[in-house]
């Protein structure tokens, strides 16, 4: 379908691993003026874990219906967390749960998949813990659930669900293929030979381009939503591409973009495939663009929810002030807070040196391990060029401060909650203007290379 000019608002369906939004954001500045938010949460019970899909269509419904009269919006798009497929029936709907990726399978199950896999120097995609690979996802149910697979019809990647139940028209699309699922081979630009393993090729939906408009949203539901107009639908994106989107089309490779939320994703463009390690969370994604970048990550976001549980509120001064005693006396945490992912996957975390800390240096200590993990990513990919940060992580000065000083170049925060909305809105063709961001310049903070040294040899 053609694509009608002058999109004023975009509605975008965001759904991440923690929490699943919809906004609207204005196409001339990029802003949100509307926005409704609720958990993503998981079922237990049942054949295995499952997202609770139902209670996010309905939030999605009210939530576009409560912004179709004011502010009102011209188109929706779609981002959602990787590592997750839907498998639909013949009559369009959910023939399986959509498995939650944080299910660990058996083990009979697990070394079977390890086994069929491809080779890393195919896909580019390590092996994963739980059902972080889509692969091993498909694996396990069409392995451990024969009937209720037998009655798929097709298998669609995540955003593409909601794309798809919004239109009627079912896709698959590449950021999502090529996000560590097994399923993509980045350097052909094709299906893996997993696909075939798997006997699945005759169920994978067409693949469309994320800046593909599908079609307009059904009638019914349209009407249900309050719609006036036809309302076009955009194919979608998997939501850490969605951050990056933004600087591929503003800046000039070679630059690194760290996109922080549950999961703190790093994207080295301009870099190349060749030193990428397997065991050690460093894999290519595939841009909006379907070209492989080099990308490493770890659970940051989550580890940093844990910590300051455990930790408590700490005011921004203190933390400040606490961080030349926490690097003198070398107070560290070690690797790794949420096990079994990113640089050091098979340690557990460690306090050092931390009997008696008070909160606002263990919160200061927190912001080092997490600066920490992250140069060990941007190592990972050889990233070069500037460090933009985008997500929650851009509005934590300590951690931005020392980033700049390890990686000595310039960090870029952009602050804001609406990094993956903003790169979905894009697959609308608006070109918004620049937002705010604060450049951090390297400034030398004593102790520091001594302190990195001292963590570096505490694991060893």
């Amino acid at each position: 379908m053609s694509k009608p000019p002058g999109y004023r608002r975009i509605a975008v369906l965001d759904i991440g691993k923690t929490n699943a939004k919809v906004v609207v954001l204005d196409s001339q500045t990029g802003t949100e003026i509307a926005a409704a938010k609720t958990a993503n949460t998981v079922i237990r019970s049942g054949i295995y874990p499952r997202y609770d899909i139902e209670n996010l269509w309905g939030f999605a419904v009210d939530a576009l219906k409560s912004f179709a009269a004011k502010p009102g919006f011209d188109a929706i798009s779609i981002t959602t967390h990787g590592a997750s497929a839907a498998l639909l029936g013949a009559d369009g709907k959910l023939a399986m749960p959509v498995l939650d990726y944080e299910h660990e399978y058996p083990q009979e199950i697990r070394d079977a998949y390890t086994a069929l896999r491809p080779p890393f120097e195919e896909t580019y995609s390590p092996r994963q813990s739980m059902g972080l690979n889509v692969g091993a996802q498909l694996h396990y149910q069409k392995t451990a659930f024969r009937e209720e697979f037998a009655k798929v019809a097709t298998i669609v990647t995540y955003p593409q669900y909601w794309a798809a139940r919004l239109t009627g028209v079912t896709a698959n699309e590449l950021t999502s293929l090529g996000c560590h699922t097994d399923l993509w081979n980045p350097k052909t630009g094709e299906y893996s030979s997993l696909v075939d393993r798997l006997g699945i090729r005759n169920l994978m939906a067409p693949i469309r381009s994320a800046f593909d408009a599908l079609g307009h949203v059904l009638p019914d539901i349209a009407a249900e939503i309050g719609l006036a107009t036809e309302i076009p639908v955009y194919c979608g994106i998997h939501d850490s591409n969605a951050s990056l989107l933004p600087h591929l089309v503003a800046r000039t490779a070679p630059f690194t973009v760290v996109s922080t939320g549950t999961w703190v994703v790093n994207f080295g463009v301009g870099g190349d495939l060749t030193h990428l390690d397997a065991k050690r969370d460093a894999l290519a994604n595939v841009d909006a663009y379907g070209r492989a970048v080099p990308s490493s990550r770890f659970m940051g976001g989550r580890e940093f929810e844990i910590l300051s549980a455990e930790i408590g509120n700490v005011p921004l001064k203190d933390v400040a002030a606490a961080l030349g005693p926490v690097i003198a006396g070398n107070l560290m945490l070690l690797p790794n807070v949420a096990p079994g992912s990113g640089p050091f996957p098979d340690r557990k975390r460690h306090w050092l040196n931390a009997d008696g800390a008070s909160p606002a240096q263990r919160y200061a200590a927190m912001c080092l391990y997490l600066t920490l993990m992250t140069e060990a990513c941007l190592g990972l990919i050889g990233a070069d060029g500037p460090v933009i940060v985008e997500g929650p992580f851009a509005l934590n000065e300590t951690y931005l401060k020392v980033l700049a000083a390890l990686m000595e170049r310039d960090v870029i925060a952009l602050p804001g909650s609406t990094g993956t909305s903003q790169g979905a809105a894009l697959l609308t063709g608006i070109r918004p203007a620049p937002g705010p961001e604060r450049c951090f310049t390297p400034a030398a903070i004593t102790g520091l290379k001594n302190y990195r040294c001292a963590w570096y040899a505490a694991m060893e």
